[in-house]
């Protein structure tokens, strides 16, 4: 198959300004004799190969007509099945009118099917392209196709097989543009270039036109009139970012008049998204930091938001990983891709999370504690919310790879299982790739019309995206049909959606004031690296706090150990990484992990309340604490709140699916005042091992351990700069002692329990912590540097507590992290 796009545009009154180029009846009629051809093949396949794949599938299957059933003996039994439930769907739900005929029709057609023996395939082959050809007719009876344009753009994949390197201006492959699909659903469909006549109207590219590069992710305004969209003149200086080889977001109306640029710089910036209240929320790199898994620069894409013009720009969403492809909901909710990556696997969670259009209250949907990389997709991509519905479609994707995959229809209204509970395959046929054997990246950018329909690209022969073909615009239904309605044989097509005017979300109120983004330089510190961008501190300022309440800690998903009683809470901010290339330096045992700083903590009331203020504009997490100070419970996952945003939770991480139980009182923490966060001891705010830990050891543990160096591990400091890691030889030895989410040693191997079970983690799940609760050799610790012990224990036994002047760091001296 090749690759296309489908897209659906509004009417304008200037739409036949721009001409339009024809497709001639006769050459569509020659492309579907192909298409059906290829859809023959395609089920021969799966009913010849694939049988053992759809029972195993079929209890996720939302529509059970999309699988290959027992009695399917070959595709034409599949298509005329297919067809018949297309029809009683569009007869009984959506009332489409003037189905008698075609009901007859396919009466007929079945008749002639079940006396043409199945043996006879030239013959049966006739009859799947006539019931293909009155399926057509009966899909474009749909009354939801109320409307005769779509808006898509045309694209090459991009030249990065990875989820964050795809959408690097210098990875795009230039060529496409922004188009109009005129008469989708007629006989002779035409297409329009938005840009033909087009010239920037400011900026640094004013008076030129958009040609030379490449589109991405177009949004239509919620009146259908000006369209959003991304391009880069993807010039090919490979990890060197410039204003040329970078994504920027521009606008333009739908007839191609007031083109206008609205970012710019060495950063990149796409998926814009329009706002209820008229603002846009686009996805950057101007937040600052790095990822913590790349052998290469790859700057962390956050949530952003502007007004129409490009002017105030600001950071929402304060994320210590990657985000994409935001959309507004229903509810006036943000709907987006999150990467979750406190102390779990790099592949382990990439599943749609909600906010406010002001960055407030970050909450997953479901997928974020998946048990291992089969168990559901690995990526949830383009997530949109369904017309007339509660649920989301996504396109399940891949880690290693670019936005195409399977589709899946996502209920928030199902108790998350960690599995697949949420979840329904609209597309049964095409495995989630990466996650399970044989996914293939067939599928992309699903614009929902309802539950059952939708506009899409596909392209059968993408399979693992290394298959020839172009994408082309499909419709699809969720009974297993897809009908083409444009392909160029030339480059893909992307992202299609109904050029037409839509219901706009309410606006919700705007409690948050998030920050603009730092300013951006390009230092020498990162040029061995490439010309990645990173950010240039903010002068200091006042830090602003906001209320955070905690109704009952103890109401959680898991049980408690027997007899907890929880005092306090351990504030741990987690710390953006700085350095562009993994591993350098490695923040302690575990591989690729985040560099953190204990904030403080706060008391907990007998009836498992906390009240307290938090410091705005960082990410943190919370550790419940026992009566010895010993961490119980760890969040593995970020939370953050803007100025004026007050935040609020109901435990850890309590069941979304039912009221938690009334006090019959107000909990205690709230009848007073918020507390201040109580600071820790030196080297815990940012972690250093140097200062918390190793005087304690020398102290204490380091003369007997010389004493007897055959059998005891040498504790000593050590030279650090003949270590790979640069770690203290106490750090090395005291590795089997410890505790770290993680692989064992250095190697790692991408997953990681992505719960943490209460009471069996931290210093409680330490050999370190034990022998020195017994009384290691008659050794009884002073409570105060017990407690720097636990401490380090508990918060992943790290080493560094910034990724930067690591010598400074093991001198013992205090380095402070550039990013908070």
């Amino acid at each position: 198959m090749k690759r296309m796009l489908c897209l659906s545009v509004a009417l304008s009154a200037f739409a036949l300004l721009v001409p339009a180029v024809p497709c001639p009846a006769a050459e569509t009629d020659n492309r579907l004799a192909l298409e059906w051809a290829a859809q023959f093949d395609e089920l021969g396949r799966q009913i010849t190969k694939e049988r053992k794949w759809f029972r195993r599938v079929e209890s996720t299957a939302y529509r059970p007509e999309a699988l290959i059933l027992k009695t399917d003996r070959d595709p034409a039994d599949v298509v005329v099945r297919r067809a018949e439930a297309l029809l009683n769907h569009l007869a009984g739900r959506l009332g489409a009118a003037g189905l008698g005929e075609r009901r007859e029709q396919l009466e007929a057609l079945k008749g002639r099917l079940a006396t043409t023996p199945v043996g006879d395939r030239p013959a049966r082959r006739k009859l799947h392209d006539a019931v293909c050809r009155l399926r057509r007719r009966i899909a474009f009876g749909n009354p939801l196709l109320s409307f005769d344009r779509a808006l898509f753009i045309k694209k090459h994949r991009a030249r990065a097989n990875h989820m964050c390197d795809q959408y690097f201006g210098f990875m795009a492959v230039p060529g496409g543009g922004l188009f109009i699909l005129e008469d989708p659903f007629g006989p002779s469909p035409t297409v329009r270039d938005v840009l033909a006549d087009a010239a920037c109207e400011n900026g640094r590219l004013k008076g030129r036109k958009l040609t030379g590069g490449a589109f991405l992710s177009p949004d239509l305004s919620y009146d259908g009139r000006t369209i959003l969209f991304a391009y880069t003149e993807a010039e090919p200086t490979r990890f060197r970012w410039s204003p040329r080889s970078t994504w920027h977001v521009f606008r333009v109306n739908t007839d191609g008049t007031h083109l206008r640029q609205l970012t710019d710089g060495k950063v990149n910036d796409f998926d814009p998204c329009w706002l209820p209240d008229g603002r846009v929320l686009f996805i950057s790199e101007r937040r600052g930091g790095f990822g913590r898994c790349h052998a290469r620069p790859v700057p962390i894409f956050s949530l952003h938001t502007m007004n129409a013009d490009g002017s105030d720009i600001r950071t929402v969403s304060l994320n210590e990983s990657n985000e994409w492809h935001p959309s507004v909901d229903h509810n006036g909710m943000v709907v987006y891709t999150r990467w979750d990556y406190v102390d779990r696997g790099f592949n382990q969670a990439h599943h749609p999370w909600v906010t406010t259009p002001d960055g407030r209250d970050a909450r997953a949907v479901h997928g974020n504690f998946k048990p291992n990389q089969g168990a559901a997709p690995l990526m949830e991509m383009d997530v949109r919310a369904i017309p007339g519905s509660s649920r989301y479609v996504a396109t399940a994707a891949a880690h290693h790879n670019q936005a195409y995959g399977s589709f899946v229809m996502i209920d928030p209204d199902v108790e998350d299982d960690d599995r697949m509970s949420p979840l329904w395959r609209i597309t049964p046929e095409t495995a989630f790739p990466e996650a399970e054997r044989g996914g293939s990246q067939a599928f992309a950018s699903p614009w929902p019309l309802d539950e059952d329909f939708y506009l899409c690209v596909y392209n059968a022969a993408a399979d693992g995206g290394r298959g020839g073909g172009r994408y082309g615009v499909y419709l699809l239904d969720a009974f297993g049909n897809k009908e083409l309605l444009y392909r160029d044989e030339k480059i893909s097509a992307l992202s299609p959606i109904p050029l037409r005017p839509r219901p706009a979300p309410p606006v919700l109120a705007k409690l948050a004031r998030p920050a603009p983004p730092a300013r951006w330089t390009s230092p020498a510190a990162v040029k061995d690296a490439g010309d990645a961008p990173k950010p240039k501190p903010p002068a200091p300022r006042e830090q602003a706090t906001v209320p955070v309440a905690v109704m009952n800690v103890y109401d959680g998903l898991l049980p408690w150990p027997k007899g907890t009683a929880v005092k306090a809470l351990r504030v741990v901010q987690v710390l953006p990484k700085s350095s562009p290339i993994h591993n350098v330096p490695f923040i302690g045992y575990g591989r690729e992990k985040g560099a953190r700083a204990v904030l403080g903590t706060v008391p907990v009331e007998a009836d498992g309340s906390a009240y307290f203020l938090a410091p705005a504009g960082k990410m943190m997490y919370f550790q419940a604490l026992d009566d010895r100070g010993l961490a119980v419970q760890s969040m593995r996952s970020v939370t953050y709140a803007h100025p004026g945003q007050p935040l609020m939770c109901q435990g850890c991480h309590e069941r979304r699916h039912r009221a938690p139980a009334s006090p019959g009182r107000m909990p205690t923490a709230l009848s007073r005042k918020p507390s201040r966060i109580a600071p820790d001891v030196d080297g815990s705010n940012p972690f250093s091992f140097p200062r918390l830990v190793q005087p304690v050891l020398e102290k204490h543990c380091l003369g007997c351990h010389m004493k007897n160096p055959k059998k005891a591990p040498d504790l000593r400091r050590g030279d650090w700069r003949k270590h790979r890691a640069k770690h203290y030889t106490s750090y090395v030895n005291l590795q089997d002692h410890a505790f770290f989410f993680g692989a064992r040693g250095y190697g790692y191997d991408g997953w990681t329990a992505p719960r943490t079970i209460p009471g069996q983690f931290g210093a409680r799940a330490s050999k370190l912590f034990r022998m020195l609760e017994r009384g290691h050799n008659k050794l009884k610790l002073p409570p105060r540097d017990l407690h720097r012990i636990t401490l380090w224990l508990d918060c992943n036994s790290d080493f560094f507590g910034s990724f930067e002047n690591v010598d400074a760091q093991c001198r013992g001296e205090l380095v402070k992290p550039p990013l908070e």
